[in-house]
This record gives structure tokens, C-alpha cells and sequence, in this order.
């Protein structure tokens, strides 16, 4: 103390109300500005003498510095200084901490897996008390499915399950618009976390989540804003909507997940939709292509389908869609896409491959033309052979196939029983 300036109004103010410059003795609460001056000027001369502090003394330190910090202006010269001061203390406790007493990189609750975090650096907000995670100076953890952040200190006080559970197990979405039931429905409480809410924010603001219909509380809704699926197929509206912090995290882990089948939610989509029919007509030629791709040694070496791997279900069948897909159909994103992997797919079958050439069909009612391929806009398919004639051939002979009556008689005197004479 003697390295102190005794003329600063602030020393005689100290020792009245502490007796003494001790660390752990002093009161925050009393003073606040006199504190925050104390942390400023006389840490630095304390700096050489951390080594013989304990770690409760750190501890209860760093707990009063802490406060400190939340209670001075925001961005103020003192509030940067204190944080500074703040990490100093910090890092003194972690190399003054026992190995032993350090909490586990891995804890499993409610389904979720956490993982302690190393990141010091990055800004992250606590998912549970949606405060600051001060990575320096706090332990977090972030559950490996669905991305929970949240203070080790407020682990036990998660009420929710993992979202990775739901999509594991419920892989669907709500298709009714903002099912919403009323606050006296839910005992005017938050759905998550029970706690009192009403529209009168009194004693906390209710926040309405569009995709649930529920109503949330401050913590456990953010304002933060989604596509709603069950507007997109009923009204094609991609207008983002508040949603709490759940129903936030289900949405962007099923964003990508074929789940929406159009035909039988919405077929009338279709007809108010011309990108949907270009897309379906696409992913139709795609599947008429797959065959080819298989057993063409040089497709399957070039790895073609491949170029689908972000989108598998488009190599599967032509029926359902995932949400992320609905939105590059609107956005005109996956129509430019698709177009191109199309292109690809046919040049490769009618120029570039001679295995996959012999494969084509020649018109059987006319018997002109290029080599037919079932792909092709100006051509029709026999659905009980798949052989391929022009389409105005086809129809033209009232949709009979000779090909049919031909692969018959070929069943038919091979099953026949032959004659030992």
C-alpha cells in the first residue's frame, strides 16, 4: 500500500470501509465506482504478488470482478480495463487450479451430448440464460446434435431434450398454420421452461413461435425468425416468422431431410406452381437415366451421380422434397442446378458413351429417326416394356406397343413344354 498515492480520494475511502487492503474483505456492493477504480489502479501493482494467493481467494476475486463489469457503462474505458483485469485472474486460476477438480470434457443429459468447449475467442450467447459466454472466463459446452449452447453452471437446468433426438425419432414437420391454443391453455406459463408469462410482459413478455403456435418466454425465445413449412405448402409464402429457440434449432436440423411429400399434402401446388412441374419433370428424366449410369463402367468411374450427393432422394424417386428444396425452387437456385447436372447426365448417354449408345431404341412404327432414349421431350414410354417410340407415333396408333405382343409369344414358347420326339 505504500506504492499507492495516499493524496487519491479514493485510498482513505478504502481502508474506511474495508479496514484494510485485503483482497477478499473487500465490499463490491458498498461502492461501486470506488471498486471499480480500485480494480483499474491497484491491480497492476498486486500483479507481482498473485503467487501467493489461493485459489478460493482467485475465485472470489474473479466472482467480484465479475460483477464489477456487468454493473459499470458499456464499452467504458473502466469496463475494458476491468475485463483485462478479469482475464489476468483467470488465467492465474487455471494454472493454480488442481488437474483433478476440472469439469469433464464430456457430460450426457436429456439426450444431449456435451462437449466442453476450447474456443476462447468466438461471441456465443448461453441458450438456456441467453446471457454472454465470456469464453476467457467462464466454462461452456455445446451438445454435438443440436448445436445447445449453454454455461456449464446452467447445465442442470435444462429442461428440453436433444432436437437431434426428435428428428431421429419424428422426422416430420407441423402442416398446420400456427396451431396456436391460447395462454390459459398453458396455465399462462412459458412452454419450455414453465416460467410465469403474459402479453403484458408482466412478470416476463409471452412470445408467440409461429411454427408451434406456444408461447415462450424471453429466454427461450429469441426472435428469431424461419421459413414455416406448413406456409410454404398451403400458401407458397417463404416470409420468415418468429420462432423460439427449439422450434429454431428442429427447423435447421430438418432443412435439408426429404420428409414433404407434395402429391398428397398439397397436390393442387402443382398447378399454381410452374417450377414445381419443371423440377418434378427433371428429377422423372433423372430416375430414367439412373439405369444407364449403373451399369456404365465409365459413368460409374466418372462418378456422375455423385452430383446429386447433397440431394440423394432425386436419385431415389420424384416425389418428395425437403424444405431447403421448396426454397431453391423458389428462389430459381436448384431449377438453374438441376438444368445443368441434366445437360451432364444426357450428354454423357447420347455422345460421349458408346455402351450407353447401343442402349437407345429406334422407333418401331415408324422406323425413323435418331436413336430414341427414354429421356427425351418428343418421345413416350411403354409402360409394360419400357420401349421408347416418337410421341406422335405412339399415340397415333393408339398407344399399342408392338414390342408387347412380340415379348409374349417369346415368354410363351420358352415356358412351353418340348416335345421329346
Amino acid at each position: 500500500t505504500e506504492d499507492v498515492p495516499r493524496h487519491c480520494t479514493w485510498f482513505s475511502e478504502l481502508q474506511t470501509a474495508s479496514g484494510e487492503l485485503h483482497l477478499e474483505t473487500i465490499s463490491i456492493s458498498k461502492c461501486l465506482l470506488l471498486v471499480s477504480s480500485w480494480v483499474i489502479i491497484v491491480f497492476p501493482l498486486l500483479q507481482g504478488s498473485f503467487g501467493v494467493l489461493d485459489i478460493e481467494n482467485l475465485k472470489r476475486a474473479i466472482e467480484e470482478v465479475k460483477q464489477v463489469i456487468l454493473d459499470l457503462p458499456e464499452q467504458s474505458e473502466k469496463q475494458k480495463d476491468a475485463v483485462v483485469k478479469l482475464i489476468h485472474l483467470r488465467l492465474k486460476l487455471q494454472e493454480l487450479k488442481d488437474p483433478d477438480e476440472d469439469e469433464p470434457n464430456i457430460q450426457i443429459l436429456l439426450e444431449h451430448r456435451f462437449y466442453k468447449e476450447k474456443s476462447k475467442s468466438v461471441k456465443q450467447f448461453c441458450d438456456k440464460c441467453s446471457t454472454i459466454i465470456w469464453g476467457l472466463l467462464q466454462t461452456w459446452y455445446t451438445c454435438t446434435g443440436c448445436y445447445y449452447r449453454c454455461h456449464s453452471k446452467c447445465l442442470n437446468q435444462i429442461a428440453k431434450p436433444c432436437v437431434r433426438s426428435k428428428v431421429s425419432h419424428q422426422s416430420e414437420f407441423e402442416l398446420n398454420i400456427c396451431p396456436e391454443v391460447g395462454l390459459d391453455r398453458q396455465d399462462y406459463r412459458c412452454a419450455e421452461c414453465r416460467q410465469p408469462i403474459s402479453l403484458r410482459a408482466v412478470p416476463s413478455e409471452a412470445r408467440k413461435c409461429d411454427y408451434t403456435g406456444q408461447y415462450y418466454c424471453s429466454n427461450c425465445h429469441w426472435n428469431d425468425v424461419a421459413v414455416i413449412p406448413a406456409r410454404v405448402i398451403h400458401n407458397w409464402d417463404f416470409e420468415a416468422c418468429k420462432v423460439c429457440r427449439y422450434s429454431m434449432r428442429y427447423l435447421t436440423l430438418m432443412m435439408s431431410r426429404p420428409v414433404l411429400k407434395l402429391k398428397e399434402i398439397n397436390p393442387f401446388l402443382f398447378n399454381y406452381v410452374e417450377e414445381l412441374v419443371e423440377i418434378r419433370k427433371l428429377r422423372q428424366d433423372i430416375l430414367l437415366m439412373k439405369p444407364y449410369f449403373i451399369t456404365c463402367k465409365e459413368a460409374m468411374e466418372a462418378r456422375l451421380l455423385l452430383q446429386l450427393q447433397d440431394r440423394q432422394h432425386f436419385v431415389e424417386n420424384d416425389e418428395m422434397y425437403s424444405l431447403q428444396d421448396l426454397i431453391d425452387i423458389a428462389t430459381g437456385r436448384l431449377s438453374c442446378a438441376l438444368t445443368e447436372i441434366h445437360t451432364t447426365f444426357a450428354k454423357h448417354i447420347k455422345l460421349d458413351c458408346e455402351r450407353c449408345q447401343a442402349k437407345g431404341f429406334v422407333c418401331e412404327l415408324c422406323k425413323e429417326g435418331d436413336v430414341l432414349f427414354p429421356f427425351d421431350s418428343h418421345t413416350s414410354v411403354c409402360q409394360d416394356c419400357s420401349a421408347v417410340f416418337h410421341r406422335d407415333c405412339y399415340y397415333d396408333n393408339s398407344t399399342t406397343c408392338p414390342r408387347c405382343p412380340r415379348l409374349s409369344m417369346r415368354k410363351q414358347s420358352q415356358s412351353a413344354p418340348t416335345n421329346p420326339d
